[in-house]
C-alpha cells in the first residue's frame, strides 16, 4: 500500500482491542495444543503486520513482472494473492491475463478520442483522463463518478464508467481525483478491507468485530477469536465444523435450509399408499382413503385395508402386532420416501444437539450462580467448586463435535471400509456424551473424582474421533 503504517492505523480502527503482541502473539487451541487434534496456529494480525504482509506481495509482482504497483495491487486482488499462478500466467500469456485480471480491455480507442469532449457533460476537452482501457472523461465527471461509486461501498472493484466496460480503476487514479480527505480515507478503509482476500488473512465472522485473523495458510482449522470467542473455520468463515470438510458442511447446510421444511411437512401428512407405494397427501378429515394411482381403498390411521372397517367398530382402534413385520419383512418404499427418510435421520440428531447445546449454555449459567451461592455460605471455595464449571465447557465441546458427526455421516459412502469405523466411534462419543450429561444434572449426587473421570474418558473419545477420521473426499458420496 501507498500510505504508511501510521496512516493505515488512522483509518482502520480495531477499537478497543490491544494488537501490540505482534507476530509472537500466534495461539493455539486447547489446552494439550500438542495432542489436540483441533491444534492450529493463528493469531490477531495488526494494521502495521497487515500492510507490510500486503505490500511484500505487491512489491514481487511488481519486481517479478516489472508493472506499477498499483496494476500489481489490482492483478493481486483479482487472482486471490495466487503469487505463483499470477507469475505463471504472466510468462505465457501476459495480455490475457491483464484482461482476466480486468486492468486492461479489448477496447481499442480512436487516435482523437482525447481531444473529443466529455461523453458524459459534454464539456470541451480539459483536464481529461483516461482508467487502463483508454475510456477517456473530464475530472469533474471522474470525480463525481467515483464519490458515488464510495458511497455505495465499492473500492478495489470500482469499474470504469463507459457502458459495458469492467475495467478496474488504479487506486493511484482514484486517490488523484478525489480531493476530500473523509473521500480519500473512506477508500483506503474499504480498500484495505477488500484486501484481506489475502490467503493468509481472514476477518473474524462475530457481530460487529473487526479483528483480522493471521494463519501461515488457508486451510480447514479452528480459529478463535480473542475479542468475541467466536470460533470459526479459517479456510470457509463459517462456524468451524470438524470432522465434516468445508465443501460438505456447504451441502448438508443448505439442503438443510431447502428441504428440511418440506420434509417435516411431508412427514407429518403424508403416507405411502400400502399397495403401490405411491405417496399420497391427506387434504380432508375422513380417514377412508383412496389411492389415486391404482384405486386402492385404505384407512389413513392403520394403512389397513378398508374392507376390514365396514364392520360394527374400526379395528384399528385396538393394537396389534403387525405379522408382516414381526416377520421381518420390510415395507417396500419409493426411492423418495427412502431417501427423505434417511436425510431426516440425520437431520432430527443434528438439530437435537443443536438445542441441547441451547439447554446447555443455560445449565453452565445455573452451575455458576450455584458455585456463587455456596462460596458465600462458606461452602467451598472456587478451587472446591472449578471443576464444574470445566465439566460444562468440556460437554459442550464434546456435544458441538457429536453434533458435526451427522453431517459426516450423511454423506459417507454406504459402501465405504470406513463407515464401520465411524459408527463405532461415533457411538462411543454419543454415549459418554450422554454419560456426562446425566452426572453433571446430577452433580450434588456425583462424587467428584467420578465426574473428573467421566470428563477424561469423553474428551479422549472425542479427540480419538477427530483424529482418525480423514475429511479428504473420496470417503464421501455426491449424490445425495
Amino acid at each position: 500500500m501507498s500510505q504508511s503504517d501510521d496512516s493505515q492505523e488512522s483509518y482502520y480502527d480495531y477499537g478497543e482491542y490491544d494488537t501490540e503482541d505482534g507476530m509472537d502473539g500466534i495461539s493455539d487451541n486447547g489446552d494439550d495444543v500438542i495432542d489436540d487434534p483441533e491444534r492450529f496456529e493463528h493469531k490477531v494480525c495488526s494494521i502495521a503486520e497487515i500492510t507490510q504482509l500486503i505490500n511484500e506481495a505487491v512489491a514481487r509482482i511488481q519486481t517479478n513482472l516489472q508493472i506499477q504497483s498499483a496494476l500489481a495491487k489490482i492483478l493481486l486482488h483479482q487472482m486471490n494473492y495466487a503469487i505463483e499462478d499470477i507469475q505463471t500466467r504472466y510468462r505465457l500469456e501476459p495480455e490475457k491475463l491483464l484482461v482476466e485480471s480486468r486492468i486492461r480491455s479489448t477496447y481499442s480507442p480512436l487516435p482523437s478520442s482525447r481531444e473529443d469532449n466529455c461523453d458524459v457533460c459534454l464539456s470541451e476537452p480539459r483536464s481529461r483522463k483516461a482508467a487502463g482501457c483508454g475510456h477517456y472523461f473530464c475530472q469533474t465527471c471522474w470525480s463525481n463518478y467515483i464519490e458515488i461509486q464510495l458511497d455505495a461501498g465499492h473500492s478495489a472493484d470500482m469499474e470504469c464508467m463507459a457502458v459495458d466496460c469492467r475495467v478496474i480503476l488504479s487506486e493511484d487514479m482514484v486517490l488523484d481525483l478525489l480531493s476530500r480527505l473523509e473521500q480519500r480515507e473512506k477508500y483506503l478503509r474499504l480498500s484495505f478491507e477488500s484486501h484481506v482476500n489475502h490467503p493468509q488473512l481472514r476477518f473474524c465472522p462475530g457481530p460487529g468485530c473487526k479483528l483480522i485473523i493471521y494463519a501461515k495458510e488457508r486451510k480447514a482449522g479452528k480459529a478463535t477469536c480473542p475479542n468475541c470467542d467466536i470460533s470459526f473455520c479459517f479456510s470457509c468463515g463459517i462456524d468451524y465444523h470438524a470432522p465434516t470438510s468445508c465443501a460438505f458442511i456447504h451441502k448438508w447446510l443448505t439442503k438443510c435450509r431447502d428441504d428440511s421444511e418440506t420434509a417435516n411437512y411431508i412427514s407429518a401428512n403424508t403416507k405411502d399408499c400400502p399397495n403401490c407405494h405411491v405417496c399420497i397427501e391427506k387434504s380432508g378429515g375422513c380417514n377412508h382413503m383412496r389411492c389415486r394411482s391404482c384405486g386402492h381403498d385404505f384407512c389413513w390411521v392403520c394403512k389397513g385395508a378398508w374392507r376390514i372397517h365396514a364392520g360394527e367398530y374400526y379395528q384399528c382402534s385396538r393394537y396389534e402386532e403387525d405379522p408382516e413385520a414381526a416377520k421381518g419383512h420390510q415395507v417396500a418404499q419409493n426411492e423418495a420416501r427412502v431417501a427423505l427418510n434417511r436425510y431426516l435421520h440425520y437431520f432430527t440428531r443434528w438439530d437435537n444437539h443443536s438445542k441441547s447445546l441451547e439447554l446447555e449454555v443455560e445449565e453452565s449459567r445455573t452451575i455458576r450462580h450455584q458455585i456463587e451461592a455456596k462460596i458465600q455460605k462458606n461452602e467451598g471455595t472456587w478451587i472446591d467448586w472449578e471443576y464444574l464449571v470445566k465439566a460444562t465447557t468440556l460437554l459442550r465441546k464434546c456435544r458441538y463435535t457429536l453434533q458435526y458427526t451427522y453431517p459426516y455421516a450423511y454423506f459417507l459412502k454406504s459402501t465405504d471400509s470406513l463407515k464401520q469405523l465411524f459408527e463405532m466411534l461415533q457411538g462411543k462419543l454419543e454415549a459418554e456424551v450422554e454419560n456426562l450429561s446425566w452426572n453433571l444434572q446430577r452433580a450434588e449426587m456425583t462424587d467428584r473424582g467420578e465426574l473428573e473421570n467421566q470428563m477424561d474418558i469423553a474428551e479422549k473419545m472425542r479427540k480419538n474421533l477427530l483424529k482418525e477420521l480423514p475429511t479428504t473426499t473420496e470417503h464421501y458420496s455426491t449424490s445425495v
